[in-house]
């Protein structure tokens, strides 16, 4: 015959090694100093805690800031060093093709070929030229004054020469636009002397 125990039945006396004493002043005192020191080490904690949070949340959006930057701009390297071969071709297509042989004329139109090719992957990854042109107002921050020369007719800012054209990468200047700007004109001085 097996005997059982009786289940021990939980109750919300407090146990007999529970003293019922009650607490002195001095020990509700310590222990509110604890609660106190407790709760200003929870209030660090999650000051800690937010600006970790913060951190990590600026972190994560200058990454992703700098990883946009990267696929707009990180070909600007590759792209200047391609101008010079734009502008030979561009060269290139200046010659005078009326004397030129037939052979002469099938080059060029393969130089021709090159060039739209050329300009075609360039609008693929956001490169546009900047083509002023003659009589148009310079414009800084996208043109660069080779020269400036007394033109007749022409008012003090004008372009009155495009050496080579300049490109933009997305919003940024690339190249900006060589080109030769009008200065004021020289006026003939007044021929009557003043009395």
């Amino acid at each position: 015959m097996s005997t059982t125990k009786p289940e021990e039945q939980i109750t919300d006396e407090p146990s007999e090694d529970i003293a019922d004493e009650p607490l002195s002043l001095d020990e509700l005192a310590a222990e509110g100093d604890e609660i106190e020191a407790l709760r200003a080490e929870n209030a660090e904690l999650k000051d800690a805690y937010v600006r970790a949070l913060a951190d990590a949340e600026n972190t994560r959006k200058r990454a992703d800031r700098d990883r946009r930057e990267a696929e707009t701009y990180g070909g600007s390297r590759l792209a200047r060093d391609l101008l010079p071969v734009y502008d030979n071709l561009e060269r290139a297509l200046r010659q005078d093709g009326e004397e030129a042989s037939a052979f002469d004329k099938a080059l060029l139109e393969g130089v021709e070929l090159t060039m739209r090719e050329l300009l075609k992957v360039f609008e693929k990854h956001g490169i546009t030229p900047i083509s002023p042109q003659i009589g148009e107002k310079f414009d800084p921050q996208a043109h660069e004054a080779m020269f400036e020369a007394p033109v007749p007719n022409t008012t003090s800012g004008d372009i009155i020469q495009v050496s080579a054209t300049g490109f933009m990468l997305h919003d940024r200047l690339l190249r900006p636009a060589q080109v030769g700007v009008s200065s004021t004109p020289q006026s003939d001085p007044d021929p009557t002397p003043e009395a």
